[in-house]
């Protein structure tokens, strides 16, 4: 197999691997710099032996329990694989009729593969290096919103381990919906490509409702294209452990990226956000906004929540405008929130940039005046975690995913009595 060009990362480029491939985002600075900021350090290879084995005192895995990885980070073997299904629309509406979207099984030969992003760490690399075959759904022109795609993925069941690889693309000025909707048992590990071409909108929401055995750790690549749009909404529900790092590539000029993200942790979970937005093209736009609760049960184990959100505006990327936001709300004591905002400006042409993160308790004001009216405080305490998941959950597009969520998020409430 000739190698052929297939991947870019901070405009830079690298092959499909017939070799071990080792690359360094190009336009950082040296490892001589006085402060070097987490994508400084960033390596990306499709080889998982160019990564050492992490010890937890590494930036990027410094929040991660490694012993909860189920030997992800350090080369478990597969004994199980994920299922995969495609259909139009959602829930009961859903159909085996595509119309027109092609659906692929591939192998890591095939030239799209990579044309998202390339992995930057051992878990991703390993997940590359492992699957047995990947999707690809292929959607050439544009679909009205009241015809979502639903992409679900099976955990490969209890004590189980499995690597998965999909990639969603849209071409030129294409349009869709999307529900990537994961669930079942197992561990797994799973890099997702969605690849958005010029003048093309996507609006995807990435929701992982995993049983409450379940680890997961996966590796978003968001490539968007010239004049391109992606909404990408996270919600994060189910699992016992969930790692998830989305990176946002930027092509070409005019592209705009909205990420939302929406968390509830239990007691005993780790749910951890590491989030990349990588401006290297001309009057581009980002925008993030994450949002998560957490409460755990007295003499349980603690509910852990991490979100890092690195925003990098390169010299070349004039023009750019950008800003990044984190809210957390600790609902019981047992709970601990890590919030890391890190934002690094190379060019002063820009249109705007910032970010903002705050974690705390129930606003005291708020209930005094909900009690005030009447409305007893455990209803008040409901209505004010409802209005603060609420900006999220209106820009799910799908209506019958909207009331799934609002009613996983009423009986988390219902768990501990809030």
């Amino acid at each position: 197999m000739t190698d052929a060009p297939v991947a870019s990362t901070g405009g830079g480029s690298t092959t499909a691997p017939g070799a071990p491939v080792l690359d360094v985002d190009p336009g950082i600075k040296t490892a001589s710099s006085p402060k070097i900021a987490p994508w400084e350090e960033r390596f990306t290879s499709y080889d998982v032996e160019a990564f050492e084995v992490p010890r937890g005192r590494e930036e990027q895995w410094r929040f991660t329990p490694l012993r909860r990885l189920n030997g992800l980070h350090d080369g478990a073997a597969a004994d199980g694989e994920v299922a995969v299904t495609v259909r139009s629309g959602f829930g009961d509406s859903a159909s085996d009729d595509l119309g027109g979207v092609r659906v692929e099984h591939v192998g890591r030969d095939d030239a799209r593969i990579g044309e998202g992003g390339i992995p930057a760490d051992r878990v991703a690399a390993q997940a590359w290096s492992a699957f047995p075959t990947a999707t690809v759904v292929t959607v050439d022109q544009p679909r009205s919103d009241d015809e979502p795609l639903t992409v679900q993925v099976e955990g490969p069941g209890v004590g189980r381990t499995a690597y998965a690889h999909l990639q969603l693309r849209l071409e030129h000025q294409a349009e869709a919906v999307v529900v990537l909707d994961h669930r079942g048992s197992g561990t797994v590990a799973a890099n997702l490509e969605l690849v958005v071409g010029d003048g093309a909108k996507l609006l995807v929401v990435e929701v992982h409702d995993w049983a409450d055995d379940a680890v997961f750790v996966g590796a978003q690549h968001l490539s968007v294209g010239r004049d391109a749009t992606i909404r990408h909404t996270s919600v994060t529900l189910g699992g016992d452990l969930v790692r998830l790092s989305p990176t946002v590539n930027y092509r070409a000029p005019g592209g705009d990226a909205e990420l939302d993200g929406l968390y509830f942790a239990d007691g005993g979970q780790h749910l951890e956000q590491r989030l990349l937005v990588d401006h290297t093209a001309t009057n581009c736009r980002s925008r993030v906004m994450y949002k998560g609760a957490l409460q755990g049960a007295e003499g349980d184990k603690a509910a852990h929540t991490v979100w890092v959100g690195d925003v990098l505006i390169r010299k070349e990327a004039e023009g750019t405008d950008s800003y990044e936001l984190n809210r957390n709300l600790l609902l019981t004591d047992n709970a601990r929130a890590d919030s890391v905002p890190n934002l690094e400006i190379e060019t002063g042409e820009i249109a705007g940039a910032g970010h903002a993160s705050a974690t705390g308790r129930f606003d005291d004001e708020q209930l005094f005046y909900l009690m005030a009216r009447g409305i007893p405080e455990a209803q008040a305490r409901r209505l004010v975690v409802r209005g603060f998941f609420g900006e999220v959950i209106a820009k799910v597009r799908v209506p019958a995913l909207r009331d799934r969520l609002e009613a996983a998020i009423e009986a988390e409430l219902e768990a501990v009595g809030v």
